[in-house]
């Protein structure tokens, strides 16, 4: 199935001209493949591209030389050819050696998914640490791709997959390729470090963490704003936040907690970004409470709920409890009926306000499942602790006698070990 787009105006701004390829093995839900390939089209949209044309084929198992075959690799060719196409784009990764064969074949260039998602990261990322992120990712990307090919990719021009920070050491042997990765592994060893100290220090302030999490343009930061007047950038786009944003908010029952928004996923998120983001997404794995943002409008919420609890559990933070919040009440009437349909999940439209105050009850009441009342016994002459337990838990009740106070109060696992010694027995 073949389809082609009338051919764009020139504009003085050089846009690619893109063929997407999306291929439906056995067992795959074809409309599966139909979203995947409409998705895929957002993220060339994104990184800066035209689509042109679009195909889908069927097959059992993907070719080892060329990944669809080398009949479907020339057909590809003279669409590729009709339409003027630039680059041949892949749904799904292929490897290096498919990749060297796809554009001898083509007589274009070739990529997946991966570089184009690469190519928006090294766009968009604005922080030392994000730029050393993403940097890292595309040369883990490139370099077993470079192996026979150095003269080839000098000659790229800055298209989509072949541009951004690490663009330069293309032209490089493959030992300083390892060299650069080394040095910027060990700065992010160096970060990673300093974020260890600074979670630290707030857990010692006693400041619960709540960690937003979602499909990328589910409104996250739109709803971080909402939340704490945060004033982050926002937009209707793929992958606008990729630096970690954290701000106080303040909750209905008094207590105040961090919220920190990160980047969002996507389906078949490369795993060098992973890897490459990991210390980011430790604010994940380490929060007390995640608010998974869905996108109450998008075709299939579902897959992209499954696809972010995928990319949780790669990452260790599977067991980190959650908070679904579907998104977008303002433009979908079906976000309401997904919400209903989810147990304990809190419709919301981050644009406009509605539902943010049921959102903020359940959030404190979420935390709250976390703690557990204990009674303590506290003698008078320790009026340090006793003022540092109203400060720090929720008093429940306070009886005082002639030695001390008895008080019931809700603390966390934390709290429970700091005032461990006047922890009445059985409590």
């Amino acid at each position: 199935m073949t389809t082609q787009f009338p051919r764009t105006l020139i504009t003085r701004e050089f846009r690619e001209r893109i063929v997407l390829v999306g291929v439906a093995l056995a067992g795959t839900d074809p409309e599966e493949v139909e979203v995947n390939l409409e998705e895929l089209a957002q993220l060339v949209d994104t990184a800066g591209a035209d689509v042109v044309a679009r195909t889908i084929q069927r097959r059992t198992r993907p070719d080892a030389a060329t990944f669809v075959g080398r009949g479907k690799a020339r057909e590809l060719a003279e669409l590729a050819e009709q339409v003027d196409a630039d680059t041949v784009v892949f749904d799904d990764e292929l490897s290096p050696a498919q990749q060297r064969n796809l554009e001898r074949l083509l007589g274009r260039t070739a990529i997946d998914r991966t570089a184009v998602i690469l190519d928006i990261f090294a766009q968009n990322a604005r922080s030392p640490e994000g730029k050393a992120q993403v940097e890292l990712a595309l040369l883990r990307y490139r370099l077993p791709r470079l192996r026979g090919r150095g003269h080839e990719l000098s000659q790229q021009a800055g298209g989509i997959g072949t541009r951004g920070p690490g663009e330069t050491q293309l032209e490089v042997d493959r030992r300083r390729l390892v060299r650069r990765m080394q040095r910027l592994e060990a700065d992010l060893r160096e970060v990673d470090r300093t974020r260890r100290l600074q979670r630290r220090a707030r857990s010692r302030g006693r400041l619960r963490e709540v960690g937003l999490v979602g499909y990328t343009n589910a409104g996250k930061s739109t709803l971080l704003n909402r939340l704490t007047d945060a004033g982050v950038p926002a937009a209707d786009r793929l992958f606008v936040t990729l630096d970690p944003r954290t701000r106080q908010l303040s909750l209905p029952g008094g207590e105040t907690v961090l919220v920190t928004d990160t980047v969002g996923f996507v389906r078949k998120l490369p795993h060098e970004l992973v890897e490459a983001f990991r210390s980011t997404l430790d604010s994940v794995r380490y929060a007390d409470l995640l608010v998974h943002v869905v996108d109450g409008a998008a075709a299939d919420p579902e897959a992209q709920v499954a696809a972010v609890r995928a990319v949780l559990e790669e990452i260790g933070a599977s067991e980190v409890p959650e908070l679904l919040v579907v998104n977008k009440a303002d433009r979908s009437p079906k976000a309401a009926l997904l919400a209903a349909e989810t147990g304990g999940a809190v419709c919301i439209s981050a644009v406009t306000g509605e539902g943010i105050g049921e959102l903020l009850r359940a959030i404190g009441d979420r935390l709250r499942l976390a703690d557990r009342v204990v009674e303590l016994a506290i003698p008078w002459a320790r009026g340090d602790v006793l003022a540092a337990v109203h400060r720090e838990g929720e008093v429940v009740e306070q009886e005082d006698g002639a030695e001390g106070a008895h008080v019931h109060v809700v603390l966390d696992e934390a709290g429970r070990a700091r005032f461990a010694e006047f922890v009445v027995c059985g409590s």
